[in-house]
């Protein structure tokens, strides 16, 4: 049984163009579904029918690319089919709202991120929800770094070539973003303010849509999550000059990191994880969170994920629940001190 798309068109703020990466497979694979365990709520079995799977951004972006390739292999452990509803805007914190507010009964999932569940309470006045009051965490998905790309005719072939062009002329140059609040955007903020630069930020309401204008050249760079700028740097549609995290990335080995390139101590990593509304019965998270660990655990997918410079990071609820309140802390320091804002 498929795993299958419903998004919801969406403008990006300068352009409203979608990009279609190279991950159809997730959308439309089919694949026959073994009967998984299941646990008893009450009177009902869960899951009896499809479940739906809140993405928080546009299709075709790298956190739509990671939650379905997971969550497709999941829907195979539990039995039934998850439905992908992608509703995108304010960094994901319009879809994560709406998936605060649907019923705890295990049929509603939100994929999160660090930009969701910690990035956006620092940089948003109000988000509209509270990540730890508001949702039961799951478990963690994986750990992902992020990659610098600029567009193939911006004339530089490294980060201190780049740094160099953007120190040269204050306000000239463009990073794009996949929305204000998300890691491209404060990635992107900590570079301006680590290397002293002026470059203007270009937020989008998705990863996708800022791809696709960095590919046609009208932004200059991007410090995307790897699962987006993974695929178009290996088709040579964008020039990758580093990678965010303290150590290069396995499968990318001869691209060096933004620390080594003239930034020591610099080291900003993405996380993604499942949530349900709170409320939902232990029994039901149990089950997901084991689901979920057997696609984790699952060969074929981990060299996908790893590909796309995501590295498998599953945990308990518990630990999850942990990690956003560290996150929150780490996240809200680092805010401060790029000054990033939305607007």
């Amino acid at each position: 049984m498929p795993i299958s798309p419903t998004s919801k068109p969406l403008l990006a703020q300068r352009r409203s163009v979608v990009l279609a990466l190279g991950l159809a497979l997730a959308a439309s694979a089919t694949f026959a579904q073994a009967p998984a365990a299941s646990v008893s709520t009450g009177a009902t079995t869960y899951p009896t029918k499809p479940i739906k799977l809140i993405v928080p951004f546009p299709a075709g972006g790298g956190g739509d690319t990671l939650a379905r390739l997971v969550m497709l292999r999941a829907a195979k452990e539990l039995g039934q089919p998850i439905v992908v509803e992608n509703i995108g805007g304010a960094g994901g914190n319009v879809g994560s709202a709406a998936a605060a507010k649907a019923p705890a009964d295990g049929y509603t999932l939100l994929y999160g991120t660090n930009g969701t569940h910690a990035i956006n309470h620092a940089i948003y006045k109000s988000a509209g929800f509270n990540p730890q009051r508001d949702f039961e965490p799951v478990t963690q998905l994986t750990r992902i770094a992020a990659m610098v790309v600029v567009r193939p005719t911006l004339g530089v072939n490294s980060m201190a070539e780049l740094t160099k062009l953007l120190k040269a002329s204050p306000g000239k140059y463009t990073f794009g973003s996949a929305g204000n609040g998300t890691t491209s955007h404060l990635a992107g903020e900590i570079y301006k303010s680590r290397a002293g630069l002026a470059v203007v930020h270009i937020p989008y309401r998705g990863g996708a849509q800022a791809m696709t204008d960095l590919m046609g050249g009208q932004v200059d760079l991007m410090i995307e999550v790897m699962p987006n700028a993974a695929p178009q740097a290996r088709g040579g549609r964008v020039k990758p000059l580093a990678v965010s995290t303290a150590t290069r990335v396995a499968g990318w080995t001869e691209i060096p990191t933004i620390a080594e390139s003239g930034l020591p101590g610099f080291d900003v990593s993405a996380w993604d994880a499942i949530f349900v509304p709170a409320g939902t019965p232990r029994p039901i998270v149990n089950q997901l969170n084991a689901a979920i660990h057997k696609a984790l655990a699952d060969p074929e997918l981990k060299a996908q994920l790893q590909s796309r410079g995501a590295e498998v990071a599953p945990g308990t609820p518990d630990e999850l629940g942990k990690h956003i309140a560290a996150s929150l802390t780490l996240w809200g320091d680092a805010v401060k001190r790029s000054g990033a804002s939305v607007d």
